[in-house]
Parts: structure tokens; sequence; C-alpha cells
């Protein structure tokens, strides 16, 4: 992989301003949850089935399980387990770092 195909790849997620027909899958599934803040892959599915009847209901549930799972595990959403399920949201870091940084082992240029 390239330099810029993994800049491409790995692109922090841009939530767009309002859902439309238009967008890409996951442009759709990335506005649906951050609409809904967080929730369950199903419940991303019944958002966009809200705002988007006329979808097709068995592409949108297999797209957006897809979507999902290939964000979070490129690290571009966050996750958290609850009674099995998962709960994605937008929400990468949610604790405070309690490490400390060793300015030896910085590269030179970055301290």
């Amino acid at each position: 992989m390239t330099d810029e195909e993994f800049r491409n790849e790995y692109k922090p997620l841009q939530v767009p301003p309002a859902y439309d027909r238009a967008h890409s899958v996951t442009e759709k599934v990335v506005f649906a949850l951050a609409d809904i803040r967080e929730g369950t892959a199903e419940a991303v599915v019944r958002h966009i089935e809200w705002l988007d009847p006329d979808a097709n209901h068995k592409l949108v549930i297999a797209t957006t399980h897809d979507v999902l799972t290939d964000l979070f595990q490129k690290g571009l959403l966050g996750a958290r387990e609850d009674n099995g399920d998962l709960i994605f949201n937008l929400h990468k870091i949610t604790e405070a770092n309690q490490g400390a940084t060793d300015p030896d082992l910085l590269a030179p240029g970055l301290d």
C-alpha cells in the first residue's frame, strides 16, 4: 500500500451535514450513527430505514454491518461491548492517557 492509498483508506471520518440518498453507503452509515449518537448495527439499520423508507432492507442490513465492522477495525469508530453486542459510536478516545513520553525515544524533529 502506498502512502497515498493509506491516507485515503484511513482518513478521518467526515459526517455529512444531512442524509442524502445519493451519498455513498459509508456516508449514509456514518450520518445515521452520528444522528443516533451511538447504537448497535441493528439500530443504525433501523435509523437508515427510517430516513429512507424505500431502501432495500436486505442490502441496508448487509452493507451497514460491513461498513461498521470495517470502520471499527480500522480504528475510525469507537465501540463498547454490552451484553455481547457492539455499541458503535464516533467517540474514539474515551479515557485520558495515563502514560508518559520518554523524550529520548522520540525521532529527531518530533520533540
